[in-house]
């Protein structure tokens, strides 16, 4: 067992996500100090990219309630944005969810739709600005033993920590310490586009947006999928998903690449064509969707961990991403604070090792379940017998769960 002269564990958190963020905040919250490293050389460099979330009462609500951030979240989410609808190819509607017809529900019952944006913001808003460096790509860890490792980033900085947190997504430079898994590819392909705030509201687009509704849609057939969201500033996200391998890509020239939409969606109703037709070209993005496998877990390693994406990236089909992200960055954190009530904090040898493997056995064991049933619902969704098939699952997740999910 060794300690830190301070008392206090050297914490480095890589990655500025949600993830890296909720943990960040959860430790200054409760005093224990921590830095975040982030490769992006401001908040804004990506901030185009990521569409709205759906946070759930006891899992992405939770940690900004027990940060303090209930009340910023009520004030920036939509309640209204839980609303789905179903169509088939035809532009038939098959399934309706929310909406003002629908009764009221308890405040722990919905899960309010943010856009990643806005949510990140709240989170850095709150925290002091030197405790994220900007501008900060990992290179390289070395183990200096003792669970000690000595980081060095690509503008030359080199620092030591007693506990590396890699929250720093799918291609994670930590998870390696820990685990050799990759993630897998898993067999759909597609785009991400979406309609400028002007485009939705053009007079020929009415009945389009009309279908859409406050919320989200869904547009399903014969193994392809428009999955449809209304984000906050009015930009209306679609993801064009369809069966075909890792190989697939669309033009680089936008109109190109909206033509071969198109004809991946031949036949398709023209208020849904709509959404590939009038798609901003600047804002084009490929979407394959890739996993780490189902259940991944790792025998603990003194002073490592990792967290949301870079320790169980999965399919979207859970809407538990940033959920999980979320609730893992409180309950590292959380389990870090009880130490220092216990005044073992700065016993960075067993004490942390044994809350930080009680951490990863309970994220990789919620994880792993999670993941499955996102897995199972990407088969339905992108596969035969949609949009029936998919309506089915649904049913059958929500009297799985009471109402309730993990996630």
């Amino acid at each position: 067992m060794s300690s830190h002269p301070s008392t206090e564990p050297r914490i480095a958190i890589i990655g500025g996500g949600l993830g890296g963020l909720a943990l960040l905040l959860t430790l200054h919250r409760r005093g224990i100090p921590a830095t975040v490293y982030e490769r992006d050389a401001a908040f804004d460099a990506r901030a185009h990219l990521g569409g709205s979330l759906d946070l759930g009462w006891k899992s992405g609500q939770r940690a900004l309630r027990e940060n303090g951030l209930q009340d910023a979240f009520d004030a920036n989410s939509r309640p209204e944005g839980e609303e789905m609808r179903i169509y088939d190819a035809t532009g038939k509607v098959h399934f309706k969810h929310g909406g003002e017809d629908d009764p009221p529900q308890a405040k722990e019952a919905i899960r309010p739709e943010i856009d990643r944006t806005v949510l990140r913001k709240l989170l850095l808003d709150v925290v002091p600005a030197h405790l994220v460096q900007w501008g900060h790509t990992l290179s390289s860890v070395r183990s200096l033993g003792d669970g000690q490792h000595e980081l060095t980033f690509a503008n030359g900085l080199t620092t030591i920590c007693d506990l590396l947190v890699g929250a720093d997504g799918a291609h994670s430079r930590v998870r390696p310490l820990l685990s050799s898994a990759t993630p897998e590819f898993l067999g759909v392909n597609g785009a991400e586009i979406s309609l400028t705030p002007e485009a939705a509201k053009l007079p020929q687009l009415a009945q389009t947006i009309a279908n859409i509704g406050k919320g989200g849609m869904m547009a399903l057939a014969d193994s392809h999928m428009l999955g449809v969201q209304v984000n906050g500033d009015g930009r209306i996200r679609t993801y064009a998903w369809l069966r075909a391998p890792a190989s697939w890509a669309l033009p680089s020239d936008p109109v190109a690449a909206k033509a071969a939409l198109k004809e991946e969606f031949a036949g398709w109703a023209e208020g849904l064509l709509n959404l590939i037709d009038y798609c901003d070209e600047s804002a084009i993005y490929p979407r394959a969707l890739w996993s780490l496998p189902v259940g991944h877990k790792w025998a603990h390693v003194p002073g490592v961990t990792i967290l949301g994406d870079a320790a169980h990236l999965m399919s979207p089909f859970a809407g538990a991403g940033a959920n999980l992200a979320l609730l893992d960055g409180l309950e590292l954190g959380l389990a870090l604070a009880s130490l220092k009530e216990e005044g073992k904090l700065g016993e960075v040898g067993a004490p942390m090792s044994e809350v930080v493997r009680g951490f990863e056995e309970n994220m990789c064991a919620m994880a792993g379940r999670v993941a499955a049933k996102a897995n199972r619902t990407l088969e339905v969704c992108v596969g035969p017998g949609t949009p029936q098939a998919a309506i089915k699952r649904f049913g059958e997740l929500a009297a799985a769960s009471n109402g309730e999910r993990e996630g």
